[in-house]
């Protein structure tokens, strides 16, 4: 998750480069830093894990509705209207086939009662537009290296 080479930041600024670490643990569990916020990842006890945080899956989930969210709560701030009650509901499946992934997310959008009908479309145009919608549309290239290891002899 760390991207630790130099090469991979060539002709990008270096305050544009975002960086951090998935750090082991115990078991299955692993814990990241971002930012001096720690978060931690874990499997459910049936897929071998001690369930003490969401899986990486369901993060992945949850940043795209609070991506939904934040954009939707910004455009009813935008335009003067409460953000109180507005939620983001969310649910997946994974795919049944291989390789392993999601195959489907569903979100609604569920905005304060105040939110008066002239607003809806433009809530749900701008909440469709949010930065985790948009990778996923327009996927990053991703490239995934193992870090070369000088043994001693």
């Amino acid at each position: 998750m760390t991207d630790t080479g130099s090469e991979k930041t060539a002709g990008r600024r270096a305050e544009d480069v975002h960086r951090f670490e998935a750090t082991h643990v115990g078991g299955d569990a692993y814990a990241v830093d971002v930012r001096g916020h720690r978060f931690l990842v874990d499997q459910p006890v049936e897929a071998g894990g001690t369930d003490r945080a969401p899986t990486p899956t369901e993060l992945f989930a949850a940043s795209l509705a609070t991506c939904v969210a934040f954009y939707a709560g910004r455009y009813l701030h935008r335009h003067g209207q409460p953000r109180k009650g507005l939620r983001v509901r969310t649910e997946f499946t994974m795919a049944t086939d291989r390789p392993a992934r999601v195959a489907l997310m569903r979100l609604v959008i569920v905005p304060p009662p105040e939110l008066p009908e002239q607003r809806r479309s433009g809530l749900l145009a701008v909440a469709s537009h949010c930065t985790v919608h948009n990778t996923l549309h327009q996927p990053p290239e991703i490239h995934i290296d193992l870090e070369t290891v000088s043994v001693p002899r």
